[in-house]
Parts: structure tokens; C-alpha cells; sequence
């Protein structure tokens, strides 16, 4: 009878756990997804069985990682047999065409898992999904108890929509170091990212030791230690001690290529040229068009650097290399010759955005070189300048890849486009018939704020999260035979840790993630909005940051019919309710709940919301001035 009792408790509770299972929330969103009904428990001694003659260590330390720590239980690797997880490749000549490279086939029945692929990099995906079916406990770091370790029955078909799924970040504006990469790295692998791009040198610092040139990192590795808003800094005296920054030597960079290399993320090095060159031209100031720069420093954010006006950029430092000086091209030669010696990805970035043709216009050498090559404007001076950047880059077995403005007086042979200036580029680079990645400022910039200035660190605009979900990576008039993908851009002027870079990455990069892996019609914010809540859930266990920005309000400036400011809310989640409060006190529930827009009392200073859901609050308490809504009024009104 004891048995009996003992038998039927813990049938109950495994149907007890089965019943309370959350919806599947994967992201991204897979191809095909057909659920059963049942449910599958993880046993207290896990198995892993493997193929012959694969290299399918970095699954099985994946799995080993993500399944034995929360549980407690162990796990083991095996070559073939039964198992609770069978990692399958199909046979070479019996390849399943419509997986491809990536695409991986999971099955999750009552009595075991089995994942099978065409290539490891398959099996790697579809292990990121099984994981993605357990309870968010399961991300955690350190032993978690009184869980039910358990996933519902499931076939899912999957595979990417694109090749190229990238995400970059910026360490020239603020250096993050090497274990801050990785870990960045790992976390944009469990969302099917496969390109990290990583900006090694701009005006801010030049992060990557080239041996040949030691300067570089000697001096141009290191700015003045500044907190506040980029941009705005005073400027220091000469020898004030420059111990910000750092750099990554050769052998740093191995092992993060490594690390990348075993979660199947290709590493595409950015070398900017012929501007946000500061750091190389303060270092070797030979390469530089203008007097007085070897007087240069590296840029540390001081303001009255560079403004841009209605005519274009104005430059107030020459933070140009000079296409007129051969001392440019012999210093690149050296930089890229160890660069594509370190680095095994195809394609290395040339930068060529934002160059300022200030000091240009000033040169007897860059007029000489005008006349010579019969060069008629001062974008076919950098055209020029690109085009044997192009050659040198060849020459060293690689390929290149530019922001758009290289498309400005002449693309060279074989070159790729990174369209940012919006969509427009990309359209012109697939005219032309070059390959070209999408990542405009209007869908993929993730140092643009989240939400209201108020609470948002200050930046000059904004990207929601549910703007970033419209991000479609073939734009009208593109040829999309030439479109090769997609990436989301973190620059980093006014991020200074990987804390910080987690907020502002997570979770607009689900947005683009899905766009560039799931099929376009497969594509519903109302279905995704929902996943990325269970997603939050999973980065709580993990101890990863977010942004909760799309829990609070919108904000827009009205007028009622005697031109009186009223106040207008909207919210990205359309299920939440926003309580406001004008008398300075702190609104909860029990306060008035927002209808329609609100006209301030006379003499209110502020307006303070927050959201719920039900009787959970979901948003921030934000305290929105009265007079920054005149103001937005007013300046609407110019």
C-alpha cells in the first residue's frame, strides 16, 4: 500500500508539473513547430550520446554546462547507443537539403531527445532550443532545487532565413575586456547569432596589438578616464595621465576567436580608415594630410570636436588618414598583413563612414592627387583611397566590407556594402551587384534610447523595441539575391561595462535576431511580445541585464482646442494600464487609471506614471516634468 501511495504521489506531481508548463516560448521563432500533448522529465542521470567521427565537443560541453549546473545532476558523453539526448548527423550523401548548414530537425518525446543536423553548427542551434523549452531555472549558474525539469513533447523543424546574423560592438569608445567579450559572445550564440563584429579602432582608442607598429597600442590604446555624457567633456591639459582603455594583444585575440569559433560565431574585425582614425593617427601622425598632428591625442569625448551641419560634417581635429600620403598606405599594409593573419573569417571591415573632408580641402597634397588622378570631387578622393585599400586587403587573401559610404564617388570591385544611412544604401549596393548586409540606423542601432529621455541614458534618438521588430532586412528595390543578412550595431560613446551593454542590448536584439532566422510570415509582434517576457524571465535566472523599456509609456505633446498643452500615453504592451498621479505623490493602482489625454492642473510640476498588469506593476515609476512636455509642444508648434 505504501508503494501504491508512493507511486501515485509522484505521478501527481509530474502531472502537476506538466500541467503548469508555460507556453513554448522560442526565440527566434522557428520554422515548424508541431506539439503532442505530453511532456518530457530530464532524468537524474543525464546521457549524451554523440555521432562517430563528429567534432561535437562544443555541444556536449554546451549541454553538460546548461543541464548539470541548475539540476545538480550529472551528466555524461557517449559515442553512439542510448541515450536521454542523441545528437544525429545525417550521412555525407544523404543530406537534408532543406536544413542546410544550420538547420537542425528536434524531436522530444516522452523518453528522450533526439537532435539531428547536416553539420555540427545544426546540432548547436537545435541544442539552444531544447534548453529554450525548459523552465527559466535552468539558466541558472548554480544549483536550483524544488524544480520540475521538465519540457513538453515537441517536432521542430528549423533552420535561418539568412546567413549572415550578426551583432557588433563597439570597444574603441570604451574598452571591455577580453572575458566581457566572450561573454557577450556566448550570450548572442543562444539566439542563433552567428557574426560578431567587433569595432577594434576608432578616434576613442585602438584596441588590437599589431607588433609591427607598437605605438599603436603604446600610445593610441589609452585616453583620459571620463564619466559623464560623450560629447560634452572639457578638454585636459597634454599630460594629463592617460590610464583609460587597453587593448587586446595577438594572443588575446586567438582565444576569443576560439571561443567564438566553438559556438559556431564567425568574428569579423572592423580596421576604421580613412576617418575615426585619431587613435592610429596620434600614434603614427606620418600618415596624417595636416601640420601640427603629431601634437594629436587620442580622443577621450571632449566636445568641439566634430559638428555636423545642414552642408555636412566639420571637423575641427584632422582625424583623417591622408590618401595622398603613401606613409597611409604602407601603415595599412603592415596593420592588415597581421590582421588577416589572426583572423580565419573571409571578410575584414574597412570602415570609411563619417570621414570629414575639412583638412582634405586644406591639403596641397590631396589637391595634387586630385589633378593627378583627375579626381573632380572629394568623394572620389576617398572612392580613391578605398579602392586601394581594396587591393591591399586582397592582396592578404581577404574581402572586403564598408559602411555604405563607400558606395560615394565609385564602389571597388568586389567590395560589400554595410548599409546604416537607413535602406537607401543597400538598395544601390544590390544594383550594383554587391553583396550587402542590412543594418540601418531605423531598426538596429542599440545605443539609441528605449524609451522617454527621462529615464533612458541621453542619446539623440530613439529605438523601441517594437520599431526594431519591423526590421526587414530585404528593403523595397533591393535585388535579394545580394543580400547576404542582417546585424544590430552597439556603439559604445556612452556605455562604459558589459552590465551596461547587456541593457541596451537585450531585448532588442531578439527583434533582430528573429528578423534575420525566422521567415518573414512567420513574423507577429503580438506572438512575440509575449516570448520576450518569458525570455526576461530566463535572463533573471541567468543574471544577465535588460532594459524593462517596453513596460513604460510613451509619451507625445497635444493641444486641446484653445491650444492648451494635454499630455498623451501609449504603451508597446497593449494589455498594461498606466496609473498617473499630478500632486507629486508616488501612483500605484489605486490611483486614477489613464483614458484619455491629460490637461495638467494649473500649477503641477510634474506628472508621475507607472503601468500594471492586473495587480502587477510592470513598468518604472516615471516622473515626467510638466514644463519638458511645453517644451515638446512648443518646439512641435516651430
Amino acid at each position: 500500500m505504501k508503494k501504491l501511495t508512493l507511486i501515485l504521489a509522484a505521478s501527481l506531481l509530474a502531472a502537476g508539473a506538466f500541467a503548469q508548463q508555460a507556453p513554448i516560448s522560442i526565440i527566434p521563432q522557428p520554422v515548424q513547430v508541431t506539439t503532442s500533448g505530453g511532456s518530457f522529465t530530464l532524468p537524474s542521470r543525464i546521457s549524451i550520446a554523440t555521432p562517430n567521427g563528429a567534432n561535437t565537443k562544443p555541444i556536449t560541453d554546451f549541454l553538460e554546462k546548461r543541464l548539470g549546473t541548475p539540476t545538480g545532476y550529472p551528466v555524461t558523453t557517449q559515442a553512439g547507443g542510448n541515450a536521454t539526448i542523441s545528437l544525429q548527423l545525417h550521412a555525407k550523401g544523404k543530406a537534408d537539403a532543406t536544413l542546410g548548414k544550420e538547420g537542425y530537425q528536434l524531436s522530444v518525446t516522452p523518453t528522450g531527445v533526439v537532435i539531428k543536423a547536416n553539420e555540427p553548427a545544426g546540432l548547436f542551434y537545435g541544442a539552444q532550443t531544447l534548453v529554450q523549452l525548459f523552465p527559466p531555472a535552468i539558466e541558472s549558474g548554480q544549483a536550483v532545487h524544488n524544480v520540475a525539469w521538465v519540457t513538453p513533447t515537441v517536432e521542430i523543424t528549423d533552420y535561418p532565413r539568412y546567413a549572415w546574423r550578426g551583432l557588433m560592438l563597439d570597444v574603441s569608445r570604451h574598452f571591455f575586456k577580453k572575458e566581457d567579450v566572450m561573454a557577450y559572445i556566448d550570450q548572442m550564440s543562444r539566439y542563433k547569432f552567428n557574426l560578431f563584429h567587433w569595432h577594434l579602432t576608432d578616434d576613442e582608442g585602438w584596441r588590437i596589438e599589431i607588433k609591427s607598429l607598437p605605438n599603436l597600442t603604446k600610445k593610441g590604446a589609452y585616453n583620459l578616464d571620463k564619466t559623464g555624457e560623450f560629447g560634452t567633456f572639457s578638454p585636459e591639459p597634454d599630460d594629463a595621465p592617460r590610464t583609460a582603455g587597453g587593448y587586446y594583444t595577438q594572443e588575446d585575440v586567438k582565444e576569443v576567436i576560439q571561443y567564438a569559433k566553438d559556438r559556431f560565431v564567425n568574428i569579423l574585425p572592423e580596421i576604421e580608415a580613412p576617418g575615426h582614425s585619431l587613435a592610429a593617427v596620434a600614434s603614427y601622425p606620418e600618415i596624417s594630410c595636416t601640420e601640427g598632428a603629431d601634437h594629436y591625442q587620442v580622443r577621450s569625448g571632449e566636445r568641439n570636436f566634430m559638428d555636423w551641419t545642414d552642408s555636412g560634417m566639420v571637423a575641427h581635429y584632422d582625424n583623417t588618414m591622408c590618401p595622398a600620403n603613401e606613409n597611409t598606405y604602407k601603415f595599412l599594409d603592415k596593420v592588415f598583413t597581421e590582421v588577416a593573419a589572426l583572423f580565419p573569417f573571409d571578410y575584414i571591415h574597412v570602415g570609411g563612414d563619417e570621414c570629414p573632408k575639412t583638412f582634405w580641402k586644406k591639403s596641397d597634397a590631396v589637391t595634387a592627387l586630385m589633378k593627378k588622378e583627375h579626381l573632380k570631387t572629394y568623394e572620389e578622393v576617398q572612392s580613391y583611397f578605398e579602392k586601394r585599400v581594396v587591393k591591399i586587403v586582397n592582396s592578404k587573401g581577404k574581402k572586403v566590407i564598408g559602411w555604405d559610404e563607400i558606395l560615394e564617388g565609385g564602389l571597388a570591385p568586389g567590395a560589400a556594402v554595410m548599409s546604416w544611412r537607413g535602406e537607401k544604401g543597400g538598395v544601390e549596393g544590390t544594383k550594383l551587384k554587391h553583396d550587402v548586409v542590412m543594418s540601418p540606423t531605423t531598426y538596429a542601432y542599440l545605443d539609441y534610447m528605449q524609451g522617454d529621455v527621462i529615464i533612458e541614458p541621453r542619446i539623440y534618438a530613439t529605438l523601441r523595441l517594437s520599431t526594431a521588430y519591423q526590421f526587414e532586412p530585404v528593403p523595397e528595390g533591393a535585388d535579394p539575391a545580394y543580400i547576404r543578412g542582417g546585424q544590430a550595431n552597439l556603439w559604445t560613446e556612452n556605455v562604459y561595462n558589459l552590465r551596461h551593454a547587456e541593457y541596451m542590448t537585450w531585448p532588442r536584439a531578439f527583434a533582430i535576431s528573429e528578423s534575420v532566422w525566422t521567415p518573414g510570415e512567420l513574423k507577429s509582434w503580438d506572438k512575440f511580445e509575449p516570448r520576450v517576457e518569458a525570455h526576461m524571465k530566463r535572463f533573471d535566472s541567468a543574471a544577465v541585464k535588460y532594459a524593462p523599456s517596453m513596460f513604460d509609456p510613451s509619451f507625445t505633446a497635444e493641444k486641446d482646442a484653445s491650444g492648451n498643452l494635454l499630455i498623451a500615453m501609449d504603451t508597446e504592451v497593449k494589455d498594461l494600464d498606466i496609473y498617473y498621479s499630478f500632486d507629486n505623490s508616488f501612483p500605484d493602482r489605486f490611483y486614477p487609471k489613464y483614458t484619455q489625454p491629460l490637461a495638467p492642473p494649473k500649477d503641477a510640476k510634474v506628472l508621475k506614471v507607472i503601468t500594471y498588469r492586473g495587480n502587477q506593476p510592470m513598468g518604472r515609476m516615471l516622473t515626467m516634468p510638466v514644463a519638458v512636455m511645453q517644451e515638446r509642444l512648443n518646439h512641435q508648434e516651430k
